[in-house]
């Protein structure tokens, strides 16, 4: 046998891994992710090096091939289980091991520490006030003010002598070679949570509060650790439930982390953990400065954190000892990474607490269609909570239908009910959102007579319309003319939606000049605390109306909305995209739980073309499992996830007719390596956007039940693309169950 072994992983160097042979009194204990010893280079000095494969066979010459000399002692550390975990990610998700070991161990270069300066008196207060004559008397003015300083206070920071009595380091420095005073320093850490301050009292939990914790904890003192679905409506209270479960975990000093999805989110919930556990919590994510996330990185490796909250990278926080991991609204399609190797953060994070003896507690209260379809094929554990915490009821829903109100001589991106409803609620002192659902907003054509959208024949999704006058599906590549008129009622208003957060804002403000309008997207929350100042601004009643896109109804708690308006419903339900009610469906029972969750009860409005669609028949109920019903009697008959499984590969190149010509070979060897595995292979298409940047790109996608298949397929693809020079300037990427755009 022979090991496959990466070589000094801590450097940038990561280009290449290297074989060893297998000594006789090693073999059948080496482990994938062990750290071991190994003659390298010339000399054949010993390194340390970790094993990510075995192979039966060398691509070398048995003679040449090293001998790995011994296992590194305690080498099952948690940096063994993070290479481990990369592994798994290279099979799982495609990409080299190099791609794969950056994602879990990010090489970082060494921040300047953060130190802070004291300047301590060594001489008696006799002597000191000498010095303080002689130095006035040699006028010396600046080393007279530092002495008459010291002379006050035995120790100051070195900060306050430099603002308040301006002195240079080269004054303080002089008397410290005579031996007047002493620089001291400590080290800093930089805080990103540091405005958070102040104890949180701890809420008495509701009776289904307390039932859920229960089954969690009576689990734990068995040493049974599943993977648990926290299924609560919007308002129940489900951070509390962690919260309980977190300090029952960190009681047992291990450690836990928590993902959440996307910056936004971080305001009011890192705000409540810090009340709650303290200066043991650490954040991370794409905001904080290079010295901030190496301060918090170096606190995890000094034991100083038991509780580390961020997007998805969080995930692969170096804890040794860890003992849950919750993933906040696990729906989030934010939790895919974009980037090779292309994993999902919830399976990722099922992985490696199976590797830690972990926990993973996912929440929502709007579950992914896999999580819930996992939950009944008894995988996952499922927790529900039913009622809001504090038994508010959930908001009344309104479904206007846009055809009739065209019909009647509304053209205003407002509905006549919304309209009436914001009047009243700024008569009252009650604020109220507005969400743009602007996902996908570019891409289809609908009729706003009578809600038609065009859609594939083939493929169920709608089509996607290009400047060229074309409307393309893709999926498989189908092709059609943009009809001029609606092909169901002869219409002529169909077409897309063109109109933004900042046009809105414009309207509202014209409809509604004394109103305090804020606007929440993009453009507005720019800077290290963009998010932050807006939502702050509306939680302190600054705003009367908040405007924004998906980033507005994401986990926030205003007490004082009563009112949502959600306008144009429809965007997110015609993109070209199998999951489209889905998320649809999501994101409208997340708005419509902005509304009410103070004491006052509150209203949503939702604004559609298609009133009859499923997804918004349910999502204006409130009624997940109906949808999810319905939801999945179209992917059993279409073939997608969570019933079958997908793999998108994509495709890029500079040269249109190479990437042709490659698209059509892999499919062709693809049609060959199947053999009797029934794999459905569809295209190769075009995305939506076709060449970025002067770079073609097309898609293949292969079905099948089994997910294993499709990694079989994906290795063998691996292979012939890495044998034939033909891809050498073609980029292939693998993405399984893909869940956004190429």
């Amino acid at each position: 046998m022979y090991a496959k072994v990466i070589i000094d992983i801590t450097h940038e160097k990561l280009d290449r891994v290297f074989e060893y042979s297998i000594p006789t009194e090693l073999e059948g204990m080496l482990k994938i992710g062990m750290e071991v010893f190994v003659p390298f280079g010339m000399g054949n000095r010993r390194i340390k090096g970790y094993i990510v494969g075995f192979s039966k066979e060398s691509e070398y010459e048995p003679k040449k091939i090293k001998t790995i000399e011994k296992i590194v002692p305690k080498s099952v550390s948690v940096q063994s289980e993070l290479v481990a975990l990369a592994v798994w990610m290279k099979e799982q998700y495609g990409g080299t091991m190099i791609q794969a070991l950056k994602t879990v161990l990010p090489i970082k270069r060494q921040e300047k520490k953060k130190e802070k300066r004291y300047v301590r008196r060594l001489v008696s207060k006799e002597e000191g006030q000498r010095k303080l004559d002689e130095f006035l008397q040699k006028n010396q003015r600046a080393r007279a003010r530092l002495m008459a300083a010291l002379l006050d206070q035995d120790c100051i920071a070195y900060d306050v002598l430099k603002k308040e009595q301006k002195l240079t380091l080269e004054v303080v420095q002089s008397l410290q070679k005579q031996g007047i005073l002493e620089i001291l320093s400590e080290r800093v850490y930089r805080n990103p949570v540091k405005e958070y301050q102040g104890r949180e009292e701890k809420l008495v939990l509701t009776e289904e509060q307390k039932e859920t914790v229960e089954t969690f904890l009576a689990n734990e003192r068995l040493g049974i650790r599943p993977v648990y679905l926290l299924y609560g409506v919007t308002g129940s209270g489900k951070t509390e439930v962690y919260m309980e479960m977190i300090e029952e975990v960190i009681k047992k000093g291990k450690q836990v982390i928590v993902l959440i999805p996307e910056i936004s989110l971080t305001y009011q919930m890192v705000m409540r953990f810090y009340k709650r556990f303290g200066d043991r919590i650490s954040i991370i994510n794409s905001r904080l400065s290079k010295g901030e996330r190496f301060d918090q990185m170096e606190r995890v490796k000094n034991g100083e954190v038991d509780i580390m909250i961020g997007p998805r990278s969080a995930l692969f926080t170096p804890f040794d000892n860890l003992g849950l991991i919750v993933v906040d609204e696990e729906h989030e399609s934010s939790y895919k990474s974009e980037q090779v190797p292309r994993y999902h953060a919830r399976e990722t994070a099922v992985f490696r607490a199976k590797m830690a003896n972990a926990s993973v507690v996912l929440g929502s209260a709007t579950p992914s269609m896999e999580a819930f379809y996992r939950c009944r094929m008894g995988e996952y554990v499922l927790l529900q909570l039913k009622e809001r915490a504090a038994k508010q009821r959930m908001a009344e829903v309104y479904t206007v239908d846009m055809r009739e109100e065209l019909r009647a001589g509304n053209r205003s991106i407002l509905s006549g009910l919304l309209y009436e409803k914001m009047r009243q609620r700024l008569e009252c002192g009650e604020q109220t959102m507005l969400f743009l659902n602007r996902r996908g907003y570019s891409g289809f054509l609908s009729c706003r007579s009578c809600g038609y959208v065009v859609k594939c024949p083939h493929c169920d999704v709608s089509l996607s319309y290009h400047n060229n006058g074309k409307m393309v599906c893709h999926y498989c590549g189908y092709t059609t003319e943009r009809p001029k008129v609606c092909p169901s009622c002869g219409s002529k208003h169909i077409s897309g939606f063109r109109a933004g957060t900042q046009q809105i804002e414009e309207l509202i403000r014209r409809e509604f000049p004394s109103a305090r309008v804020l606007r929440m997207d993009t453009d507005t929350t720019g800077g290290k605390e963009g998010h932050e100042k807006i939502l702050s601004a509306f939680a302190n009643g600054q705003g009367d109306i908040l405007i924004g896109t998906q980033m507005i109804v994401k986990g926030h708690d205003f007490p004082n909305v009563t009112l949502v308006g959600i306008l144009a419903a429809d965007l997110s339900l015609y993109v070209d995209d199998f999951r489209s009610g889905e998320r649809t469906f999501q994101l409208l029972v997340q708005a419509e739980g902005r509304a009410g969750r103070g004491e006052r009860e509150g209203e949503a409005v939702i604004q559609t073309y298609s009133p009859d669609h499923y997804a918004i028949v349910h999502a204006a109920n409130q009624d997940y499992e109906g949808f999810y019903e319905e939801e999945m009697e179209y992917r059993m008959m279409a073939g997608y996830p969570p019933c079958e499984n997908l793999m998108a590969v994509y495709l890029s190149a500079e040269s249109e007719d190479l990437l042709e010509k490659a698209a059509f070979y892999l499919k062709e060897y693809a049609k060959r390596i199947k053999n009797r595995e029934n794999v459905q292979i569809i295209g190769p298409s075009a995305p939506y956007v076709g060449k970025v940047h002067d770079i073609f790109r097309r898609i293949l996608y292969f079905k099948h039940q089994e997910y294993g298949i499709l990694i079989e397929v994906k290795n063998k693809l691996e292979e012939y693309i890495e044998i034939n020079p033909g891809y050498q300037k073609v980029r292939v990427q693998f993405d399984f169950n893909p869940m956004g755009g190429f």
